[in-house]
């Protein structure tokens, strides 16, 4: 039997070091489900684990993609159970951790079937985009799919202004006449693993000062200068992100940079609500404040693991 420890919870709760802790104790590698971690332009303001934290164990989809590259959720899907399968083959435990709830559902669950839609109404679709903006997927989305529209706006607001996915959401709803939402979870996939899900989390207050430390730190790293690079790219889906997106507006001349600063914080400690709302509905999961000590949790995945 497999077993893929999983690591969940919010941004800076120290998912990162526990993986490491966990993957010199059973012996095994991990895998980064961060989908902001990917991108080899985007170090600092994605907290990308250090040099010592990445020589502590074997890391896989680190820096591995380019922002120009168009990678979606189900690339990364593919990739990860490869990669899994091939870690299975000498080893029956490996690590996945990361903050990106679609991506962890991934590749425990994998995605959903759906019909062939046809190019005719993805064009239309792509020029009204074009033609409108994101308004007007939305706008669609909300119309077309009303239940899946409110799921988002909800639980992973982010999603609505991106243009890739949301324009698969419109054309799926228009092409079959159905809901995007009524064929979610109609597909059984088969995985040749046991998930043992561990969830980190603390109290609100703490959460919250620990996203302003981890701010100012990135910004003593260099945050800055690295947003001032990726800039005359700011329109790159990857981009579309915390801690960058705040520092485009201020290199527009629309914010002040302590205000800018201020904004990172405040919408990073949004993210992180948004994400234990995600991963709180996640089976099966064993929660744990992120001080506890790490015997109990290995002792925890060793019984899991029998």
């Amino acid at each position: 039997m497999n077993y893929l420890i999983t690591i969940i919870g919010p941004t800076a709760i120290g998912k990162t070091s526990l993986s490491i802790a966990l993957a010199q104790h059973f012996q095994c590698e991990i895998i980064s489900c961060d989908s902001r971690q990917f991108f080899k332009e985007m170090r600092i303001g994605t907290a990308v684990p250090n040099s010592d934290e990445l020589a502590g164990a074997p890391h896989h989809f680190i820096q591995n993609k380019s922002i120009f590259e168009n990678y979606t959720v189900g690339d990364f899907e593919k990739e990860a159970i490869a990669k899994l399968n091939e870690l299975f083959q000498t080893n029956t435990i490996a690590i996945l951790v990361g903050g990106s709830g679609l991506y962890v559902d991934a590749v425990l669950k994998g995605f959903d079937s759906f019909p062939a839609i046809a190019t005719s109404i993805r064009e239309n679709v792509t020029e009204n985009y074009e033609k409108y903006g994101i308004s007007y997927l939305q706008e669609q989305l909300k119309k077309v799919d009303p239940v899946y529209f409110e799921k988002i706006s909800l639980e992973n607001p982010q999603t609505l202004h991106n243009p890739q996915r949301m324009m698969r959401f419109v054309e799926v709803s228009i092409g079959t006449g159905k809901p995007y939402s009524s064929f979610l979870n109609q597909v059984e996939n088969t995985r040749n693993f046991t998930p043992i899900i561990i969830g980190l989390e603390a109290e609100r207050s703490v959460m919250y000062d620990r996203i302003n430390q981890r701010v100012d730190i990135m910004l003593d790293e260099g945050l800055l200068a690295e947003a001032k690079e990726l800039y005359p790219h700011k329109e790159l889906n990857a981009l579309q992100t915390v801690g960058y997106r705040e520092l485009f507006r201020y290199f527009d001349g629309e914010d002040t940079l302590d205000f800018a600063i201020e904004e990172i914080k405040k919408n990073t400690r949004r993210f992180s609500k948004r994400q234990l709302t995600w991963f709180k509905r996640t089976e099966n999961a064993k929660w744990f404040d992120y001080l506890s000590d790490r015997k109990e949790i290995i002792d925890y995945i060793t019984e899991k693991s029998k």
